[in-house]
């Protein structure tokens, strides 16, 4: 059963990101230069250069197959590009793999409870026992899940899994996180669920870049959208001004809900 969205619970306070983090200076901006990937002799990322600073929800809109997913892997590093660089604030690799995260469309959980899902990354970092466990209780509550700390990750509802994902990439204090398609196939409760979540984790200093095509969603949670076509950014605004000013051919037929390919 999916959680009513204000039975979310809201901690008092915003997180504090680590101490080692907080001396460490900003992974951001992010930019992309003249990033490219071909696959199968098809060129599916097109030559994007782009800037993420923080501060902002970026939403990168398009429609199904306009490579919004890969472009999200390339930033996160999970694939190389083809052409052109990803370039974060900073050279030392390790940082940048302990401060940015990502959560997929189909969260992959542990054969483990929920709070011990949590905890795992904490015990990977090496944090002791008693600051690893107010972490996962916090982290529980803010995902509306304390009632769920004992049960089988893989037994709680899609929604449930998705907050979960999120509250495990969120624990570790992520300067920036991805997230792939966040409400595909939850219902509308489940969806608003982790919209609040989601303004949670904005709130706490954290920088949000998620792909979607739900117009609604995007409408809802984004302050800037920058849109794909076929592996190119037609364009890229305010959001505001993007839903009622689209410039291109390609978002004014996706916005009206026209096929776009």
């Amino acid at each position: 059963m999916s959680l009513a969205p204000n039975m979310l619970e809201r901690a008092p306070a915003a997180p504090p990101r680590d101490a080692a983090q907080a001396g460490a200076g900003s992974i951001l901006p992010l930019r992309l230069d003249g990033l490219c990937y071909v696959a199968g002799g098809k060129r599916l990322i097109d030559n994007i250069s782009l800037e993420f600073g923080g501060g902002t929800r970026s939403v990168i809109l398009g429609p199904n197959g306009a490579g919004k997913s890969l472009l999200l892997r390339l930033c996160h590093g999970l694939i190389a590009p083809s052409a052109g660089r990803v370039v974060w604030s900073t050279t030392k690799a390790d940082p940048i793999a302990r401060r940015q995260a990502m959560v997929f469309q189909r969260p992959v959980l542990l054969r483990r409870s929920t709070a011990a899902n949590v905890a795992y990354p904490l015990r990977l970092r090496g944090m002791p026992a008693r600051e690893r466990e107010a972490r996962v209780s916090e982290a529980l509550a803010r995902a509306g899940l304390s009632a769920q700390a004992k049960q089988a990750a893989r037994s709680l509802s899609g929604g449930e899994q998705q907050r979960l994902a999120i509250a495990r990439a969120w624990v570790m204090r992520p300067e920036v996180l991805f997230l792939d398609e966040p409400t595909a196939n939850l219902d509308p409760a489940a969806a608003r669920a982790i919209e609040l979540l989601l303004e949670q984790v904005r709130d706490s200093g954290t920088k949000i870049v998620l792909t979607t095509h739900d117009l609604g969603l995007a409408r809802r949670v984004a302050d800037e959208i920058v849109f794909l076509h076929r592996g190119q950014v037609r364009e890229r605004a305010v959001a505001n001004h993007f839903f009622t000013h689209p410039e291109t051919a390609e978002a004014k037929a996706f916005l009206k809900g026209d096929l776009t390919w």
